[in-house]
């Protein structure tokens, strides 16, 4: 089953199809629902959830972080990986 998605593409409305028949959600940042002002580098259960399997940091557009939190959770990232309390690879 085919879904039409209307997209817009510089000013144009576009249909464009989706061959899962899935309809993509909007992400959003969970570091801003949680009212999350500064990131610490010792949180590591928080950090592991912005890491892939292979040890390298998650892309904002598959995490949903917004600018701001992406760059603070890279800087904790490396931070924390360089006091070894995350791996740099798995």
């Amino acid at each position: 089953m085919k879904v039409k998605v209307k997209t817009f593409s510089k000013g144009k409305l576009k249909d464009k199809k989706r061959s899962s028949g899935l309809i993509a959600r909007k992400k959003f940042c969970r570091l801003c629902v949680d009212k999350v002002k500064s990131l610490d580098y010792k949180d590591s259960k928080r950090l592991e959830a912005f890491i892939t399997e292979r040890g390298k940091i998650v892309s904002r557009r598959y995490s949903g972080n917004c600018a701001k939190h992406q760059r603070l959770v890279a800087e904790a990232i490396t931070k924390a990986r360089f006091v070894s309390l995350l791996p740099y690879t798995r």
